[in-house]
């Protein structure tokens, strides 16, 4: 990874800013809406205190009938298609029927649906009326009740059976409908409005499963009241719908609205805020559907005596509605349950401002910062690069340091700050390995040059040993003597063959050469030379091209063919093969011998280096060279030469791998 992508990876730290933020700004958005929960449920239970002291007529606790209100006529038939819209909220009647109870100008009607699969019919007026199956109807009206008994033996209308003497204002007679399926019967009547009633028992009798056959659940009367409504309106706060409900959760009175304030924001506004900001909010649909009865989690809360609150959509774009649900008591006794909800754009206003100006800043801070960090970066990589290229410079095609460029065209020596310390710890390193280095390279013909002299003199000795007369046991030590004269005479001028080497190879001059031509030349001059041995040469089809001093490496093959004939017997075997590599070529020279010693497999290139036997007296010593100059032009050509045993231990094979001269540069 570069200087720039670390930089730009620690400018990318800087989204922790945004993000907690955000998270800020929800946190924010949790408190508001912790003090708008907190101010409504007090304002509810104010309001249902005040209903609790006031003459508003509230329920009493337990169970009761609830009557709705009939939006469309209803015709008593017996059938209940009048009755769909309000089978949803049908009351459970024992444990087969079902009740539903409905009023409008024109009267009050009841429609009971029983299910059994056994039947006993009789009619209401027979003697055996109430061992059939029949329905109990007991109204009630202040202190007095009296009570009928519905029973047809078929489908069609009825006549109600007196049980009881007369009583206040309630019917004499109470005429309905009467039908059957294969699964129950359904009965319909309507009662004249203006009765009064405030409570009604009805009981089913069923012959198969016996019982009481005129006993009768009584349950109080409850229906919307538009007086309580009335009531509500004038407690309730501005701007707030409010809903009283019984424990059970059914519809008494409500009044008032929900309205937000101010203009209506944009749909990304919304879609930001819902998605970004808003904690959960709960689906508006169980509180907007006008139904007689609500069945919440939080009525439930409510019924069981303690307040609870619920944040919901709102019906307006980008607005939401807090809802609390509290007791309404009486004596210490939970009577109805209070619903209170407030629509709000403050909350979802606020944090989206909030969350604006966090972005707006976050993308500033941001901006600036990796601004600065991308120009720190660009600046330290230029500098980089600048003391990059100095040190690339600062060796000349030799290999040697050009000491007067650096003393005096070094950059950044002189800066203040961590690149100038490495700027002058560079300059100082290279001023000392130059220095050495010119040293070790000077030393062959130092030495050489010294040593002359004092060879001469040992050597002018010894011929002049040789006109005395010595005796026979002084003459070999005069031998020995002239070979070791004659030996160190070798070793200085092969020092100083070798100091020029260098200097050439280094000095050579690249250029395009066909790599199978040149190996193959090469070839043809070492068969004479191989003499008894055979020689085997494997050249690819197609022409092996390579930036390079075809010269050197002709010079290198005669040090690897000489060294591999020196090893090879006379009936032995050499190869010569060259093959293509991945970005290159590679040269092999195997030959049949002994195989190499692991200990030496690490210093065959070495200068000054020889596996061949020492040389007996008078014979010219081999100084090792040879590989020297192999690896010297390996490594002039961008590669490594490299030397092992094969795998059948039949000889060694040495490997030149050459991956061409680097091509020199015009200067602009």
């Amino acid at each position: 990874m570069s200087l720039r992508q670390k930089l730009l990876l620690v400018a990318l730290c800087t989204l922790a800013l945004p993000v907690a933020g955000w998270l800020y700004v929800r946190q924010m958005e949790t408190l508001l809406r912790q003090g708008q929960e907190q101010a409504l449920t007090a304002t509810a239970t104010a309001v249902a205190r005040s209903l609790a002291v006031t003459d508003v007529p509230l329920p009493q606790s337990g169970t009761g009938w609830y009557v709705q209100q009939a939006l469309n006529p209803i015709t008593v038939d017996g059938y209940g298609d009048d009755w769909a819209p309000m089978t949803p909220w049908s009351q459970p009647l024992g444990k087969q029927g079902k009740l539903l109870l409905a009023e409008d100008d024109s009267g009050f009607y009841m429609y009971i649906d029983v299910r059994t699969a056994r039947r006993t019919r009789a009619d209401a007026g027979d003697a055996n009326a109430l061992s059939s199956d029949h329905v109990v109807l007991d109204l009630i009206q202040g202190a007095q009740h009296r009570r009928y008994l519905l029973a047809s033996a078929a489908p069609g209308a009825f006549t109600a059976q007196l049980l009881d003497p007369p009583a206040g204002d309630l019917p004499d007679r109470i005429t309905g409908q009467w039908q059957e399926d294969g699964s129950g019967y359904h009965a319909e009547l309507r009662l004249p409005s203006g009765l009064g009633l405030n409570a009604l028992g009805v009981g089913v009798y069923t012959a198969a499963n016996g019982g009481d056959p005129v006993a009768a659940e009584v349950r109080p009367l409850w229906r919307y009241s538009t007086n309580v409504s009335q009531e509500l309106s004038r407690l309730a706060p501005e701007d707030t719908r409010a809903r009283l409900l019984t424990p059970s959760g059914w519809l008494l009175a409500q009044s008032g609205k929900l309205t937000t304030s101010g203009s209506q924001p944009g749909w990304l506004s919304s879609v930001v805020y819902r998605s970004l900001l808003a904690n959960p909010l709960e689906e508006a649909e169980p509180w907007t559907t006008d139904v007689p009865r609500l069945d919440l989690p939080e009525v439930q809360s409510a019924r069981d005596g303690t307040s609870a609150t619920v944040w919901r959509q709102g019906e307006q774009r980008d607005s939401v509605v807090l809802a609390t649900a509290v007791p309404v008591e009486r004596d210490q006794t939970v009577v109805g349950v209070l619903l209170l909800e407030q629509a709000s754009r403050a909350v979802p206003l606020l944090a989206n401002r909030a969350f604006l100006s966090l972005l707006l800043t976050s993308f500033g801070v941001m901006l600036v910062a990796g601004a600065i960090l991308l120009w720190f970066a660009t600046r330290l990589s230029l500098r980089l690069g600048r003391l990059r290229d100095a040190v690339e410079r600062a060796q000349l095609n030799d290999g040697r340091l050009d000491g007067q460029w650096i003393q005096g065209h070094f950059p950044m020596a002189h800066a203040e700050d961590e690149i100038g310390d490495l700027a002058r710890s560079f300059q100082s390193l290279f001023e000392a390995v130059g220095g050495y280095t010119d040293y070790l390279r000077t030393l062959a013909s130092k030495l050489s040059h010294e040593l002359n002299t004092p060879l001469a003199i040992v050597k002018s000795s010894l011929d002049n040993l040789e006109h005395a007369e010595l005796s026979d046991e002084a003459q070999p030590y005069l031998a020995r003597a002239r070979d070791g004269v004659a030996r160190l005479g070798t070793l200085v001028r092969a020092m100083s063959e070798a100091s020029r080497m260098e200097r050439a190879i280094a000095a050579a001059e690249p250029e395009d050469v066909d790599l199978a031509d040149v190996v193959r030349g090469c070839a043809e001059a070492y068969r004479p030379l191989a003499g008894t041995r055979s020689l085997e040469c494997a050249l690819p089809h197609q022409p092996l091209h390579m930036h390079g001093a075809p010269e050197l490496i002709a010079q290198a093959l005669d040090k690897l063919f000489d060294n591999a004939l020196s090893f090879t017997p006379s009936d032995g075997w050499l190869r010569l093969s060259l093959r293509a590599i991945d970005g290159g070529a590679e040269i092999e020279l195997a030959n049949q011998g002994p195989p190499l010693p692991a200990a030496m497999q690490g210093r065959l290139f070495d200068s000054l280096v020889s596996l061949r036997d020492k040389a007996t007296p008078g014979d010219a010593p081999h100084l090792g060279l040879g590989l020297y100059v192999v690896r010297l032009v390996a490594e002039r050509h961008g590669g490594v030469a490299s030397a092992r045993n094969l795998e059948d231990g039949s000889g060694v094979a040495f490997s030149l791998r050459l991956h061409g001269m680097p091509r020199q540069r015009l200067a602009g």
